[in-house]
């Protein structure tokens, strides 16, 4: 329950207000709740959580980038994540250099297309490389010809299929490079006013260091950005190795070798009778010959079973299941 004024109080308030002592729009304004500017240029569709879930997913993609170029490059690559942030698709055709290599990748099965950019200089170090040389960038900038872009497209490819096992914990994704381009104006995929996560991922190949900047457009993230969040990539990524273990478990365990043995029945003689058994000598067992056997799996009484044979070996034909802890 609020405080209640006593009549003194409320005559010396309203003798305040009256005089000018205190200002009634003052006290308005300040009970109502401070306006959040919002930039309708700039929407915030990307959240920090976003942001963060995407570093981590190409984290991944880093390590499988530095472990497998080195087999095409033949030579040591270090590669680094160095941010994420969310801005407008111009922001970013704006700052591209000419020439570029603009690689435009189908992300199917999700809706659009996302853009793999990849540093000028590093693209000359990569053909130099591939072409038997030092792997050193150009003095001087040039246009690739239709021999280098067939060169940088195979590493592209390559690239590209990488991105599969990244993202595979938050959707089995099908990557395929549709093109490049080396005009950044023949890569429009989206309006300019559209928000995108740009991922700047450092690449280091010997003395050779350049950027590659992936283009993620929120239209094409947009069906998948509930779960872009590390609570649910992470308890997706736990419950896929808790599978994987118990497959690989059950698959160890399918080739364990198993002692199995039926007794026919048993007998009770004496030891002498037992020292002077002979070929041919008949001992009487406690079963009959329609009688179902015991079968044991180790020392444990498991199955119940006929005798018979198949072919020209023994053999018996499971009746029952004995299901006792």
């Amino acid at each position: 329950m609020g405080e209640v004024l006593s009549q003194n109080e409320i005559d010396n308030l309203l003798q305040a207000l009256s005089s000018g002592e205190l200002d009634a729009d003052g006290m308005k304004e300040s009970s109502e709740k401070p306006i959040k500017n919002y930039d309708f240029a700039r929407p915030a569709k990307f959240s920090k959580e976003h942001l963060r879930t995407i570093e981590i997913i190409f984290e991944h993609y880093g390590r499988l980038l530095s472990t497998n170029l080195p087999v095409y490059l033949r030579k040591n690559i270090q590669v680094e994540i160095m941010n994420s942030e969310a801005i407008t698709y111009s922001e970013f055709s704006n700052s591209l250099s000419n020439p570029v290599i603009l690689g435009i990748v189908n992300f199917a099965p999700l809706n659009g297309n996302i853009l793999m950019e990849l540093d000028s200089d590093l693209g000359y170090a990569i053909v130099d490389r591939m072409l038997g040389g030092a792997g050193v960038p150009l003095d001087k900038s040039r246009d690739f010809s239709e021999i280098e872009m067939l060169i940088l497209e195979r590493i592209m490819n390559i690239c590209t299929n990488l991105l599969r096992d990244p993202w595979e914990n938050v959707v089995d994704i099908s990557p395929r490079l549709e093109r490049i381009e080396t005009n950044s104006q023949f890569a429009q995929i989206i309006s300019p006013s559209e928000m995108i996560a740009i991922l700047t991922i450092n690449i280091r190949m010997g003395d050779v260091e350049g950027l590659m900047n992936v283009c993620l457009p929120y239209l094409t993230l947009e069906d998948v950005m509930d779960k872009l969040n590390t609570k649910y990539w992470y308890s997706n990524m736990q419950s896929k190795d808790e599978e994987q273990y118990t497959e690989a478990l059950e698959a160890l365990i399918s080739r364990a070798p198993m002692p199995v043995k039926a007794v026919l029945g048993n007998s009770i003689i004496s030891v002498n009778d037992f020292i002077n058994l002979q070929v041919g000598d008949i001992i009487r067992l406690d079963r009959k010959t329609d009688e179902e056997l015991s079968v044991y799996v180790g020392n444990i009484r498991k199955f119940t079973a006929l005798p018979g044979a198949s072919k020209d070996a023994y053999a018996v034909r499971i009746t029952s299941v004995i299901r006792e802890e």
